[in-house]
This record gives C-alpha cells, sequence and structure tokens, in this order.
C-alpha cells in the first residue's frame, strides 16, 4: 500500500468485472492489467512496487506494461495539490485505473473533475496535518448575545447634616471656590530623544582613527550628508569603514576631511528587484503526467499519457525494412567510421 492520499484511484463509470477483461491485450499487458485491477484502492502504482509483486516480470517489462496501458486508455497517472493551507503545499500523485478503455476526451474530462475537487483542500494524512480549529464554539460565542450589565440601584442623596459649630481654638479648613472653567491639563514635555544613527556613527569615528576625531559641532554639521548615506541602505559599521579606510598619514582638517568623504563616496541607491508580472490565470491543483517520464502537462498535450519525447517514433522498436540485415555488424561499421575520420 502507498502512503494516505497516494497510490491507486479507480474511476468512475466502470463496467461489470467478467472474464472478457483485456482479452484483446497481449499475455504481459493482460497479466498486468489485471493484476492491477484488483489491487485495493490507494494500493502502490509505481513500477518497483509492482515489479516487486509480479515475480514472472521485471521493472522494465513492468515499465513497458504500463505504457502500453496507457496508450490503450486504461490508466492515466495524476498530479494533485492538497493540503495547501498554513503555508504547507503538497503534491499527492495518483494512478487513476479503469477496467473500461476511455479515450483522451473522457479522460480529460476525468482530469478536470479532479481540478474542482483539488480546490477545496483535503487533507492527505490527518496525523502530518495540524488539527482543525473548532469553528462552530467560535461562532456559536460570536453569535450569543452579551450579557446584560446589572443594573445599578440608584444612589441615595448623602444625608444632609447641620453644620457643626466651631470650636474655640481650633483652625477651620476653608476649601477653595470651585471655579466652573478650569484650565486643561498641559500634557508633560517629551522626552528628548537619543542621537541619530548618522550622529552617532559620526562621533564614534574618533575611536576608530584618532585622525577622524570630531566635535560635537563638527557632528551636527556632517550630519544630514551621514543621513543620506543611511538613506541608501548602508549601515553605521559600513559608514565607519568607508570613512576610516586608507587615511593618509596626517588629516591637518578632520570635519573637512569627512565632509569630502561623505560626499565623493556617496553610495548608489540599489534599485528595487522586478516584480514578476501576476499573471491572471490560476494555479492548476491537478495535472496529468507523463506515464513513462512523468513531466506534468496539460491532458491536451498529452496524448495516450505520454508526451512528445516519449511517444516519438524513434523511441519504439522501428520496423525492419526489407533488402537489409535486421542486425549490423558493429565491427565493420564502426571500422568504416575510423576510416571516413581518417580522410582529409
Amino acid at each position: 500500500m502507498a502512503h494516505p492520499g497516494y497510490g491507486k484511484r479507480s474511476a468512475p463509470d466502470q463496467q461489470p468485472r467478467c472474464a472478457d477483461d483485456f482479452g484483446l491485450l497481449p499475455l504481459r499487458e493482460r497479466s498486468i492489467a489485471g493484476f492491477i485491477d484488483h489491487l485495493p484502492e490507494g494500493a502502490a502504482m509505481d513500477v518497483k512496487g509492482l515489479a516487486k509483486q509480479l515475480p514472472l516480470y521485471g521493472q522494465q517489462a513492468v515499465a513497458s506494461a504500463l505504457k502500453a496501458l496507457s496508450i490503450a486508455g486504461y490508466l492515466r497517472r495524476v498530479r494533485c495539490l492538497v493540503g495547501g493551507e498554513g503555508g504547507q503545499v503538497r503534491w499527492v500523485f495518483r494512478t487513476f485505473w479503469s477496467r473500461t478503455a476511455r479515450d483522451n476526451e473522457w479522460w480529460a474530462a476525468l482530469v478536470g473533475t479532479q481540478q474542482e475537487r483539488a480546490t477545496a483542500v483535503e487533507p492527505v494524512d490527518d496525523r502530518s496535518l495540524a488539527p482543525a480549529v473548532p469553528q462552530q464554539r467560535t461562532q456559536e460565542r460570536a453569535e450569543a448575545p452579551a450579557p446584560l450589565a446589572p443594573q445599578q440601584a440608584p444612589v441615595p442623596p448623602a444625608p444632609q447634616h447641620a453644620p457643626v459649630p466651631p470650636v474655640p481654638g481650633q483652625r477651620t479648613l476653608v476649601p477653595a471656590p470651585h471655579s466652573p472653567e478650569q484650565p486643561p491639563h498641559k500634557p508633560a514635555p517629551p522626552a528628548s530623544e537619543g542621537p541619530s544613527p548618522a550622529y552617532a556613527a559620526l562621533a564614534q569615528l574618533g575611536r576608530v582613527d584618532a585622525r577622524l576625531a570630531l566635535s560635537a559641532a563638527d557632528c551636527a554639521v556632517l550630519e544630514p550628508l551621514a543621513v543620506e548615506w543611511f538613506a541608501r541602505g548602508v549601515d553605521a559599521e559600513y559608514l565607519k569603514h568607508a570613512l576610516a579606510a586608507g587615511l593618509p598619514p596626517q588629516v591637518d582638517s578632520p570635519v573637512g576631511f569627512v565632509r569630502c568623504r561623505l560626499t565623493g563616496k556617496l553610495p548608489p541607491r540599489v534599485p528595487a528587484a522586478p516584480e514578476p508580472p501576476a499573471s491572471g490565470a490560476p494555479v492548476p491543483r491537478a495535472m496529468m503526467e507523463c506515464t513513462e517520464c512523468g513531466a506534468p502537462g496539460r491532458p491536451g498535450a498529452l496524448t495516450d499519457g505520454l508526451c512528445r519525447s516519449c511517444r516519438r517514433p524513434g523511441c519504439e522498436a522501428a520496423p525492419a525494412i526489407e533488402g537489409l540485415p535486421a542486425e549490423r555488424d558493429v565491427r565493420t561499421y564502426v571500422a568504416g567510421l575510423r576510416d571516413l575520420l581518417k580522410m582529409p
């Protein structure tokens, strides 16, 4: 058996099994077709797996028989895209088998049906995919009405007490009159931000090389030029290395020297990577593949389930031509080629 989701898939609308099935095929193809027809769903359909279960035929014989069965219209190989949610892209390879021989149009319609089914993502193996989130409870929670806020009991008015007579010798605090219009609350001033990366890189030049020691005023003057470097995608290490590389033995004016290098060594703007043109055609989620080499393609391009290179006349045994020997003397032929190479 193949992995869950892979292997044999029976095509729909097949005739019931009878003794005359595959009667028009040669002995080898008839034997292998009968074995494949009795395999369960999801059985391995690769050449090595079938050759291991068929002791009378090797891998080359099984591959040739599968090609002949594809030409006869009994099987097609299809790859389907499933499990594409959550960033996962998984292609499964299936071999569709039909006990009844079908033409190319019927197989093309079947691949179109698989294309529609593959649009709704189906899991390949429940153990390999994450469990789905239960949405029913989430919807029930979303649709449930919000609980009503408890009704607050009316607060009784505070009892009015009689004025307390002042005690002799005790200081009485008189509340300040409440003004109806109070000035708005002023927000606290924002904290002063630290130096910019360009300013910090210029200030650290003196630590990289003492000949480029700059004062605070020099860093403030050169900061707009260094900011342009950062705007073009460089960092502080790149800036300090570019300004301190290859210094002369003596620098009379560090601010003038750094200004000259900031202007003369300004890096170019890196062009943005061109985005690939967006194609309006959707990505196919089911494609037919060649039975012989496995090359994917459209059903119309894979006639009899084979690509152009696998069904060209040169790939099959050439018939013997009358008047010519069936087998050529290789030694005589190679000797003639060597004589032709010796000629000027």
